[in-house]
């Protein structure tokens, strides 16, 4: 075919015309092969894979060329590697040697167990770890400390292989290895050695001076305290000492050497010196040939010049000991003058004691004087303030429209002054002497509220304020006496100390409680004053006027909620108001109340009261006169009797039966108030009745209560009087 290609391409020819010609060649062959068929076909193919096969072993042959190029440089940068690293390793002063994960030698330099020259030539790449170990301890160079075996070694350094560690490892010569053993990262170990000989005689050497310079600090600091002190080694031969011990113990210079044995120097001193009472000479000697536990020993010695010595003895390290001695001389003749002292002062004591006891008990006495005269001044004191009120009331009744009745009303504030101050003062005496028992029972808010009410609306409303009370149907448990005493109290201070605006009593449920708060927009309190104010005869602002109180209310309410156990609160801000508030406890609704009211309200329009009789029974004759003078003036005809048995003569004896019953509790005769009422009742049938008294004690209330007769308290207010006679049936 190439002759045949010869031959058709002339070579005289331009390349057009024989691009022609092969153009015409190349289709011609094209058309001979696609009409040939077989054998010419696959031959063909062939031909045309063994191209291609060759064009690939050629194209995979670059590739291959080129990957080797690459391997040869890498393998020349990690010799390049392998040399540096060698040369590094080389070129520290350190021993390095690594070992391998499977804790096989790697490499290491020439410094590694340089110093250990008879087993240098063991220490090559592809020994264990463990084999190393064997090999190093059993080097004649390793110095092993006093009772470590070459097994014992190598087992604890297999142990400290386990973990990263820093340990020093002595050599014969003196000399010091610090060996360093840590992890890599793929689990391999790098060792490294250090030689710090150097180091460790330069701190043995400093460590050397230290303690001939703390010797020498200790000597002269023996020599300057004031206690003898002596020291004594192991085989109880003396090593140290001060001159002070030798003057104290009296023993010649020529004794006081190093190594003069304790016992010669104990005959020395046995001959001046004498063992303090309740000591054993035995138990010292015991302790000193180290027969008993060397715990501390402490005892005294007294010389024959009088000199007393504390001696105080304690084991050293080693079995030595050491001993001091401190004259205590003068410390145990002040302890015998204080022991002589002391006896004389506990005779005085005594003494004093008895005198003491007398004066309490005197004290006790006159308390208890205090006592039975607050209870006494509780009808004693009351009884003619009830009548100078009444007699004041009736006075000012005659002369109304008069000028003398602006005097009288004058007079009868005077009065109702007098009583609050009476009464504030025998509540704080009789919360003070503890003389006052309370009674703790159900008290439902809606009647005390309602009372709180009618009793303070009236004394707002004249000042101008605006006064609420909200109504709460809920009942707790407290003293009823107690508890209305100290919502007064607030409630009274609200008002006194508010100009304008309003007094808001409000009660608040809360978990089983019920907090009762007494808001007003008065001055406040500063928060200085807020701690003072429940002090006796504080007053906000320093009110002089004793009508406006005596500064008792707040120290009452104070003390009685401390009796009846109930939290009081106190939030004030000056200029804008005050709040206080007492926490009381729920009760069932059902329970038992023991208060109700005692006093209804006083009608706008009082009916007509005449030919109605009402039997007063007083004992006292200036308050009975006052009573029936008041109600005469209002038209109703009083009975008068001194006792109770004077009482049911005389209506037996007229056969009057009255309309209603005024009794006083403490009567002449052997019948009470309340006993009196009862044979009343039981003579003439049920009639209105009130019992007048001045004693508070939750008996007396529980008594007239069992009896189902309602109390009236003195001092007795006209108003109050008035509305239950114009009212009663």
């Amino acid at each position: 075919m190439t002759r045949l290609s010869e031959g058709l391409l002339g070579p005289g020819e331009s390349e057009t015309r024989n691009l022609e010609k092969m153009l015409v060649i190349a289709d011609a062959l094209m058309r001979h092969v696609e009409q040939s068929s077989g054998d010419k076909g696959v031959a063909f193919e062939q031909f045309r894979r063994a191209a291609v096969l060759e064009d690939r072993v050629r194209q995979r042959t670059r590739d291959l060329e080129t990957t080797l190029k690459q391997l040869n440089d890498a393998n020349s940068a990690a010799e390049r590697a392998r040399r540096d690293l060698g040369q590094a390793i080389e070129a520290v002063d350190e021993g390095f040697a690594l070992f391998d994960p499977a804790d096989v030698l790697v490499l290491s330099n020439s410094r590694f167990c340089r110093d250990l020259v008879d087993i240098r030539t063991k220490l090559s790449p592809g020994i264990t770890f463990s084999d190393y170990v064997e090999i190093v301890s059993r080097s004649t160079m390793l110095a092993l400390s006093e009772g470590v075996t070459t097994d014992s070694w190598m087992a604890e350094r297999i142990r400290l292989h386990r973990t990263p560690q820093v340990f020093n490892v002595g050599l014969r010569g003196d000399r010091w290895l610090q060996v360093s053993e840590q992890r890599t990262a793929d689990g391999g170990t790098v060792i490294l050695q250090t030689d710090i000989t150097d180091i460790i005689r330069m701190e043995r050497s400093e460590r050397g001076k230290l303690l001939d310079d703390q010797a020498r600090m200790i000597r002269a600091t023996l020599e300057h305290i004031n206690q003898g002190v002596a020291i004594f080694d192991a085989n109880r031969r003396l090593a140290g000492w001060n001159s002070r011990a030798a003057q104290l113990l009296d023993i010649p210079p020529r004794l006081l050497r190093r190594g003069t044995p304790f016992e010669l120097l104990a005959d020395r001193i046995a001959r001046s010196l004498t063992l303090g009472e309740g000591f054993d000479v035995g138990v010292l000697r015991k302790w000193i040939a180290g027969g008993l536990p060397r715990e501390p020993l402490s005892f005294e010695i007294q010389h024959m010049s009088g000199i007393i010595l504390d001696v105080f003895a304690q084991e050293m390290p080693g079995r030595g000991f050491v001993m001091s001695f401190a004259d205590v001389t003068r410390e145990r003749l002040a302890i015998h003058a204080m022991i002589r002292a002391n006896s004389s002062l506990e005779a005085r004591v005594a003494a004093r004691t008895g005198d003491l006891a007398a004066a309490l008990a005197e004290a006790e006495r006159a308390n208890s004087a205090r006592v039975r005269f607050v209870a006494a001044a509780s009808h004693d004191l009351l009884q003619p303030l009830s009548a100078a009120k009444l007699f004041v009331a009736a006075a000012r009744d005659d002369a109304e429209a008069t000028p003398m009745c602006g005097t009288l009303e004058k007079a009868h504030n005077a009065l109702v002054s007098v009583e609050g101050i009476l009464g504030a003062l025998l509540d704080i005496s009789r919360l003070e002497s503890g003389g006052s028992a309370v009674d703790i029972g159900p008290v439902p808010l809606s009647v005390l509220l309602r009372q709180l009410t009618d009793e303070f609306a009236p004394i707002a409303a004249r000042k101008g304020l605006r006064f609420d009370i909200l109504p709460c149907g809920l009942t707790v448990s407290s003293d009823p006496t107690y508890l209305r005493r100290i919502l007064q109290n607030l409630i009274s201070n609200a008002i006194r100390y508010t100009s304008k605006g309003r007094v808001l009593i409000g009660p608040r449920r809360t978990k089983g409680q019920v907090r009762i708060e007494v808001h007003d927009t008065g001055v406040g309190i500063a928060a200085d004053q807020q701690q003072s104010i429940f002090r006796e005869f504080h007053r906000i602002q320093g009110s002089a006027s004793a009508s406006e109180g005596m500064g008792l209310g707040l120290a009452i309410v104070e003390r009685a909620c401390g009796l009846l156990g109930h939290r009081l609160a106190l939030r004030s801000e000056p200029g804008r108001g005050t709040c206080f508030a007492v926490d009381l406890a729920l009760v069932a609704p059902h329970a038992t109340v023991v208060y109700r009211e005692a006093t209804p309200p006083i009608p706008e329009e009082p009916g007509d009261n005449t030919d109605r009789i009402a039997l007063l029974v007083e004992n006292d004759e200036d308050l009975r006169r006052a009573i029936a003078l008041l109600l005469e003036r209002r038209g109703v005809s009083v009975l008068e009797a001194a006792s109770g048995e004077e009482a049911l003569s005389l209506l037996e004896e007229i056969g009057i039966v009255p309309d209603l019953y005024l009794i006083d509790q403490q009567l002449d005769g052997t019948l009470t108030g309340i006993e009196t009422a009862q044979a009343l009742h039981a003579e003439y049938g049920e009639r209105p009745t009130r019992i007048l008294t001045a004693n508070r004690t939750p008996q007396t209330r529980l008594a007239a209560e069992a009896a189902g007769i309602e109390i009236m308290y003195k001092p007795i207010a006209a108003d109050a009087l008035e509305a239950f006679v114009l009212h009663a049936c």
